[in-house]
């Protein structure tokens, strides 16, 4: 091969590279000669990750439900990286806050488009059996859902709806979560205590949430979007963003599993509990949490019918 001009002029940039940081530049390239290739198996740990399906029954399908909601934390992943380069962006302008966003609707479109897969991919009289050997862990306990909310608005806009009032969101973080909505998602109905659920859930993420909610308290997206100039905040694309933002998070993805609850977990004359017990009739329908995200984005009367016309839908599916 021929050593060119341009091959030369890579090396010396190369050099310098390794030069600037105190390295040994010829070091590396010997380093070269001894490296393997890069295969698509190792690079995408396709074997680890086809190791991770590890269920507790011997029910076919319980593999389809470990595998979806797999699937979904790696998208909540996806999410989270973007949250946090808008955040970190030094001198954020409209263009780059508008891509990252659109990113963020993008993942959140595909797992709610593809929650089909699971909804339809499973025998109900399986599921209703191999559910029972997951107690008390529960979906409402994905971390990285949470810290999503958190990224997104003022910690205020989580405190539930009932006692949202009496806080100003100057206050500590900590005092806030104690009111955060979706404790009552997973407080036993009869009792008002609190589910195995629950407090696992805190006990494992409660002083990550606080801290992750003070982190986010100047930079989560909303105040981000505050800090976009006049001109840029009144982009009808980047609202547009926002409120489908807004959308994806509180209505169509807790929707998308209310779906799935009324399959599987809807009866004539009493619902099945949901794993965890959690209150999933209360807990997941936004018509209920009136959970928004930017409520100075829409007006009064979407605020007013939040979530109602996508339940309709759906419960008018079940009935034919």
């Amino acid at each position: 091969m021929e050593i060119t001009a341009e091959i030369i002029e890579k090396l010396e940039k190369i050099q310098s590279k390794y030069a600037a940081i105190g390295e040994d530049f010829n070091a590396y390239l010997e380093g070269l000669l001894y490296a393997d290739s890069v295969t698509y198996w190792d690079y995408i740990e396709v074997d680890t990750l086809l190791s991770l399906q590890k269920p507790r029954t011997k029910f076919p399908d319980e593999v389809v439900f470990i595998m979806y909601h797999q699937i979904t934390e790696l998208y909540f992943k996806l999410s989270l990286r973007e949250f946090d380069q808008i955040s970190a962006k030094e001198e954020l302008n409209g263009k780059f806050f508008l891509e990252r966003v659109t990113r963020i609707n993008r993942y959140f479109d595909a797992l709610t488009k593809s929650f089909e897969i699971m909804i339809e991919g499973m025998e109900k009289e399986q599921f209703l059996k191999f559910r029972m050997s997951l107690l008390p862990a529960s979906g409402f306990q994905s971390a990285q859902y949470r810290m999503i909310e958190i990224a997104s608005t003022d910690f205020l806009r989580l405190v539930h709806k009932d006692r949202r009032n009496e806080f100003t969101g100057s206050e500590d973080i900590e005092q806030l979560f104690e009111h955060i909505y979706w404790k009552e998602g997973a407080t036993e109905v009869a009792s008002g205590k609190k589910t195995l659920t629950l407090i696992e859930f805190e006990e494992r993420y409660r002083d990550q949430f606080i801290a992750f909610g003070e982190k986010k308290r100047t930079v989560n997206l909303w105040q981000c979007y505050l800090k976009l100039s006049e001109e840029e905040q009144k982009d009808p694309a980047i609202i547009a963003a926002l409120k489908q933002n807004d959308i994806n998070v509180n209505v169509n993805w807790p929707l998308a599993h209310y779906k799935s609850a009324v399959r599987y977990l809807h009866q004539p004359e009493s619902d099945i509990a949901a794993t965890g017990g959690t209150n999933w009739q209360k807990y997941l329908p936004p018509r209920f949490q009136k959970r928004i995200f930017y409520p100075t984005l829409w007006n009064e009367q979407e605020q007013e019918e939040w979530g109602k016309t996508w339940v309709k839908n759906i419960l008018d599916e079940k009935k034919n």
